[in-house]
């Protein structure tokens, strides 16, 4: 579904959720979801869309690969 590439925080999370992870819940200075073991941040809401290079470190963290992510 989503194309790998700039995409709106609400979009990530929904993506996120879909693969397994739980929340975000609120934790020090950013937001974080959880997935077994796993724990990634979340970036704060801000008017812009999270870029590719960030997008790449966070599914890097997550351990999504990017073919999995566009067939999400």
């Amino acid at each position: 579904m989503p194309k790998f590439g700039p995409i709106k925080r609400r979009d990530l999370v929904r993506c996120l959720r879909r693969t397994g992870f739980d929340g975000p819940y609120s934790g020090g200075r950013h937001p974080f979801m959880m997935k077994g073991d796993l724990t990634i941040t979340v970036p704060n809401p801000h008017r812009q869309d999270i870029g590719r290079e960030l997008l790449a470190r966070i599914l890097r963290q997550a351990e999504i690969s990017k073919e999995e992510w566009e067939r999400l």
